[in-house]
């Protein structure tokens, strides 16, 4: 039943083989062999059919040895690599298939693409690290329930560059994000973070946070705070109180995996996106994070939550230029004077007749820098001014004081001091 030879059969094709084999013996019928090859009776035909013609080398597939009708044609392949190699290098397979689709029209699959790059030896797999079991924790169910906030201190600007800090906030239930660059993780950076989700989603219902003393107060801060019989709260611990918005705090890196996750895909994606554009100041890179890099990610990352209502509620009713600002409280003095920040203020409202009947003083340093006093419950009015200075006659020398102080002179020889008889020691 054909020429006689070395045949190359798949193991799937031997056991067709054997199969048929057993139909010639008269072992069972077509209709049974269709029943063991797991096939149709009509493709069993059509096998049957081809190894009475060609024998075994009729059950081999037709296109063994030939060039897939779906093989990258060189040129393709060609470019893609050279892509890479002189604007991508270093990208991962499925950030590198977005960029040729996005920016070059290459719709290529990120497995081929990632294929492709083993074998021209510009792409080498991570080693995959043994994970410690953790328990899963479900995503909450509602948009706004629950918000994860971080900050992720990376070289983004790679050299080009000083170190900074990426805060990021993402919802636990849908997965959508928001961020903003920081040259530290501080109050303020914080702050404005959280203003800028309020604005665009409204009042969380809580924020999930580590134990950084920028969202809650330390443990030294909480002892102090128990002696004297008062709670200890942090600056941006206060702005969430006056919004309704509980923070929680995690205990691990693991616990808010979610945003851990997310400063990983910053790391990856918004650093080879600041190289591509030469961006390497933070202004500028806040510009490309809101005018639509944060909106990709969501687009490619978000979910959908389990429930549809929107546990987010709107901020008409609160003053967020007050509530995100630094307050402290200084002592007025009764010419109704203070000091804060080595500056000396005078309150303009104040009567020169009395004494102040509060002798406490609100002060509220907004994000814009400007300062804002409280006096009573009531915005008060102020000035600033400065003390004269103060002669610094340590290290003058005689000569160099100025007219109209007395230099020192020797007593003269008339002196009473002088008329004292002198002490003989005995």
């Amino acid at each position: 039943m054909g020429e006689r030879g070395t045949i190359l059969m798949s193991r799937k094709e031997r056991e067709s083989l054997v199969v048929m084999e057993r139909v010639v013996r008269g072992e069972m019928k077509l209709v049974d062999a269709s029943r063991v090859l797991s096939i149709s009776y009509r493709q069993c035909g059509r096998r049957w059919a081809r190894y009475k013609e060609k024998g075994a080398a009729g059950l081999v597939h037709g296109l063994r040895g030939q060039a897939s009708n779906r093989k990258m044609p060189e040129e393709v392949r060609a470019a893609v690599t050279g892509l890479y190699r002189s604007r991508y290098e270093g990208f991962g397979p499925v950030l590198f298939a977005e960029k040729l689709l996005d920016e070059h029209q290459i719709k290529i699959d990120h497995e081929t693409v990632r294929r492709l790059l083993i074998k021209d030896g510009a792409w080498h797999p991570a080693k995959k690290r043994k994970k410690r079991h953790r328990a899963w924790r479900e995503r909450r169910a509602h948009f706004g329930e629950m918000v994860q906030m971080d900050g992720s201190h990376h070289r983004w600007f790679e050299d080009r560059g000083k170190k900074c800090c990426l805060m990021v906030m993402i919802d636990d239930a849908t997965g959508i994000r928001m961020s903003r660059l920081a040259e530290e993780e501080t109050t303020e950076a914080a702050m404005s973070l959280l203003w800028m989700w309020i604005e665009r989603y409204g009042v969380p219902k809580s924020l999930y946070t580590d134990k950084k003393n920028v969202y809650v107060p330390s443990e030294k801060d909480q002892r102090e705070a128990r002696l004297e019989g008062r709670s200890a709260c942090t600056q941006f611990g206060r702005s969430c109180k006056k919004l309704g918005i509980r923070i929680v705090r995690a205990h691990s890196p693991q616990a808010k995996g979610r945003v851990e996750r997310s400063n990983a895909v910053y790391q990856d994606r918004l650093v080879k996106e600041l190289r591509l554009k030469g961006i390497r100041e933070i202004g500028a890179a806040n510009d490309l994070l809101s005018g639509g890099f944060d909106r990709q990610l969501n687009r490619r990352f978000s979910v959908q939550a389990r429930e549809k209502a929107d546990h987010h509620r709107p901020a008409d009713e609160y003053d967020l230029d007050g509530i995100f600002s630094i307050e402290q409280e200084r002592t007025l003095s009764p010419n109704w004077t203070l000091s804060f920040e080595n500056h000396l203020y005078q309150i303009t409202t104040g009567s020169t007749n009395y004494s102040p009947a509060s002798r406490k003083v609100l002060i509220r340093r907004y994000l814009n820098g400007r300062l804002h006093f409280f006096y009573r419950g009531q915005e008060v009015d102020f000035k600033e001014f400065t003390e004269p200075k103060k002669l610094q006659c340590k290290h003058l020398r005689r000569k160099d004081l100025p007219l109209g102080i007395n230099k020192p002179s020797p007593p003269a020889p008339d002196h009473p001091w002088r008329k004292y008889p002198a002490v003989v020691p005995l």
